[in-house]
């Protein structure tokens, strides 16, 4: 019996079969290694050459680690079954948030009818019940449950498509759309909005301008609190919206990665699950 995974369906592909595995044609090399490889390596080429020139843009001026990530990747993209693992690797992290997702569900709906109740019963005792504490609890969790989920809903691909331009598509057609709109507009997005949320949600979680921490235990002291009153602080959600794009940003990893083996003709690694029916837009 296939193993489930704890979201209840079956986790994307089981093993990490082997670069002979399947029924991998015997393609020339350039047709073995990822197209995300190639994209790389001529990012990587850019890279050397904004260097060699002395650029003051980010492109001539990456720090080591990136230097190190992208020489990792191009060298991966040679190995299919390195890469696959590593998707396979990505998709077990989506597999626990989208576990967390589904249980910060029913916290929602919990805080919510609390937030009813005690709205309704607090004109009979002729005072307020933390109504104003509950109230911000209940927005910061739907807003947790949909950062911390947006990277499952990737995965399972529960965005809408307009079934009757893209339901005909072949396998190779719709790989080809999505990881040229991943690859080019989607990741690079990502990429600039990981940027501009480093700093600020550090801030929101009590680092001052200079770039320094306040000293002292007592963290949740200085988180960014709410303009209005009796309401719950705001940094920690404001910090969320850093870690929920990054956990989307490598879910769309995970999907160039698939949709690129679908290019190289492996669709042995590339786990393509048809819908039962198209999604509809009318």
């Amino acid at each position: 019996m296939p193993e489930v995974d704890e979201i209840g369906e079956n986790p994307p592909g089981q093993t990490a079969p082997s670069d002979t595995d399947g029924q991998a044609p015997d393609l020339k090399f350039h047709h073995q290694v990822h197209p995300f490889g190639w994209v790389l390596a001529g990012f990587l080429c850019l890279s050397i050459v904004g260097t060699l020139v002395g650029t003051e843009r980010l492109i001539g001026n990456l720090p080591l680690w990136v230097w190190l990530v992208l020489v990792a990747f191009v060298v991966m993209s040679a190995r299919p079954a390195a890469l696959h693992r590593f998707r396979l690797g990505i998709e077990k992290i989506t597999s626990v948030t989208g576990l967390i997702a589904r249980w910060l569900g029913w916290v929602v709906f919990i805080v919510s009818l609390f937030n009813v109740v005690t709205r309704y019963t607090g004109r009979y005792v002729e005072r307020d019940i933390i109504i104003g504490q509950v109230t911000s609890l209940a927005w910061m969790t739907f807003g947790f449950m949909f950062l911390i989920g947006m990277n499952y809903g990737v995965r399972e691909g529960v965005n809408p498509r307009i079934d009757f331009w893209w339901a005909e598509f072949s396998h190779r057609r719709k790989a080809w759309l999505d990881f040229v709109m991943h690859t080019f507009f989607f990741l690079p997005f990502i990429i600039a909005g990981s940027r501009i949320l480093f700093g600020y949600s550090r801030i929101a979680l009590g680092m001052k301008r200079s770039g320094d921490w306040p000293e002292g235990w007592k963290v949740w002291r200085t988180w960014e609190q709410s303009p209005d009153a009796d309401q719950l602080p705001v940094g920690p959600i404001k910090f969320m919206l850093l870690v929920g794009l990054i956990l989307f940003g490598i879910q769309i990893l995970a999907e160039i990665i698939k949709t690129g083996f679908v290019i190289m003709g492996r669709e042995d690694l590339a786990d393509i699950h048809d819908p039962d029916a198209p999604l509809r837009i009318e």
